[in-house]
């Protein structure tokens, strides 16, 4: 007699009656050629892997964040970006204009000057994120679309907001400088497009 049909003994004993050979086990997960539905599960398995994400979107929004849902961790980001610069650079600084200085002296000036510059680095790239911000959220708001064009006008009036009290000759430079920027970003973010459209010149020639 087989020993598996034989209940094993312990605390589980009462569950080794059955053995992995019992075709009363053998339960399909679906039915049928088709597989749609199992007769035990009353779950469809078609719907529980649809290969992409799986969360709710409510109807006629975006699958991607907006600009203003972005403004805050953006407008973060660059002060703290920008602390970080200017800690560092006041450090550069601060070492070579303490040289002369020892003890704490030296290093009470250098701390200060540390502070300073991270302070004032933060503010400068702190407004800048902010003008960019506000400008992209309205030139999305009014066109009612987000793309590139979005980016490269922002970026331009932000350079040429943040220029302005310096002159028209600078205010022009400053807008030159963030359609640049901005012309660079976009081509990065856009690399794949971009080279598919090379390649595709390319093969015809």
């Amino acid at each position: 007699m087989d020993q598996n049909s034989f209940p094993s003994s312990g605390l589980f004993g009462s569950y080794g009656a059955y053995s992995s050979g019992d075709p009363s086990l053998n339960i399909p997960v679906t039915s049928g050629a088709s597989g749609s539905l199992s007769p035990y599960l009353n779950v469809d398995p078609m719907y529980l892997n649809q290969g992409d994400s799986q969360f709710i979107i409510p109807n006629g929004q975006a699958r991607t964040r907006g600009r203003f849902e972005l403004a805050f961790s953006q407008i973060g980001s660059s002060c703290l970006a920008g602390a970080l610069y200017g800690a560092v650079n006041g450090l550069r600084i601060s070492g070579v204009e303490t040289k002369e200085l020892a003890g704490r002296v030296r290093m009470s000036q250098m701390l200060t000057l540390v502070t300073k510059q991270g302070a004032s680095s933060a503010n400068s790239i702190g407004v800048v994120a902010l003008m960019y911000t506000i400008f992209g959220i309205g030139l999305s708001w009014s066109r009612g679309t987000d793309d590139e064009i979005n980016t490269l006008g922002a970026a331009t009036m932000t350079g040429m907001l943040y220029k302005s009290s310096a002159g028209a000759p600078k205010m022009l430079r400053g807008g030159a400088v963030g359609l640049t920027l901005a012309s660079v970003y976009c081509l990065y973010q856009n690399r794949d497009k971009v080279s598919s459209m090379m390649s595709g010149n390319n093969s015809q020639y």
